[in-house]
């Protein structure tokens, strides 16, 4: 097999990150998505394109948080391998594809052919989530009316209560950031998030009772790319009782009445509880993430 060479792009090559075909629709997940030039790694055999890499991150991060489009040829394996390995960011991969897609002929294959190379390059399976799509045609479920919701400026309250709710947590990143760091770690994450994202910190909301006992919180947020169902959280003490859906058609509500003419959810698909609650509250699946994460890198970190 003839010489492999890596190339991280610029404006003046950045076409070649489009010749090779897209049967994993990276083009259409990412319509909306900015992706930096210098940020684009292929691997060539033969000034042929046999895989290529986006890496992503906000517009004022000095390096990318993750890779989010990811494919490699029929039989090209290593050559993907190698141009994961060898990029200067060891950051966690994502692939977001078509919902029900292990059922689908045209994507399973080459899904397969990416994943390979993806632990071929030391990752491992994270965890496989749901994404959600709620739109108007959608319709706005009905407000349940048993909680109260108020805005918290101060992060202490927010650390706490995310402390709690993941001490109890079927998430698998926060289970992951517990496993390097414990709690804190888990919860300095979420808040670092939050805190990254454009939209007003003001948006956060403590949910209570009609008697004033916290309950749990939720934060409607904005990414770099769309209004996002950010948090839902309840305090281990007040589950079993439903209000993880209340805190989900609230933090609807609120993004709509901010002008959202759409938005983005997700959940673990392990997440059985949650999940219920977005097909209850209208919020359909329209892709499947599938999140891999470089277990030696966090064990340095940690």
């Amino acid at each position: 097999m003839t010489n492999l060479v890596i190339r991280t792009l610029d404006t003046s090559d950045a076409h070649l990150f489009d010749a090779l075909p897209d049967p994993l629709g990276a083009s259409e997940a990412h319509r909306t998505t900015v992706h930096r030039p210098d940020w684009k790694r292929v691997a060539l055999r033969d000034g042929r394109v046999v895989a290529r890499g986006a890496w992503w991150g906000g517009p004022d991060d000095a390096e990318p948080m993750l890779v989010n489009w990811f494919d490699v040829a029929e039989g090209e394996e290593e050559a993907g391998a190698e141009l994961l390995r060898s990029a200067p960011w060891q950051v966690e991969l994502e692939f977001n594809l078509p919902a029900g897609w292990r059922e689908n002929p045209a994507v399973r294959p080459a899904a397969d052919t990416a994943f390979a190379a993806a632990r071929a390059a030391g990752y491992d399976l994270l965890v496989e989530r749901y994404m959600y799509r709620w739109t108007p045609e959608c319709g706005l479920p009905e407000r349940p009316g048993r909680l109260v919701f108020t805005p918290e400026p101060d992060d202490a309250v927010f650390f706490d209560a995310l402390r709690r709710i993941h001490s109890a947590t079927l998430d698998a990143h926060a289970l992951k950031a517990i496993k390097e760091g414990g709690l804190d770690q888990a919860a300095q994450e979420e808040l670092d998030f939050f805190r990254w994202c454009p939209s007003p910190r003001e948006w956060w909301q403590v949910a209570r009772t009609q008697q004033g006992e916290p309950v749990g919180i939720h934060i409607p947020a904005r990414n770099q790319t769309a209004p996002i169902i950010g948090f839902i959280g309840v305090l281990p003490e007040h589950r079993g009782h439903g209000y993880a859906y209340d805190l989900l058609v609230e933090c609807t509500h609120f993004l709509v009445e901010q002008g959202a003419e759409f938005i983005s959810g997700a959940t673990d698909q392990g997440n059985f509880p949650m999940a219920a609650n977005f097909a209850k509250a209208g919020h359909p699946v329209v892709r499947e993430r599938i999140d891999f994460h470089l277990p030696s890198a966090s064990a340095q970190e940690g």
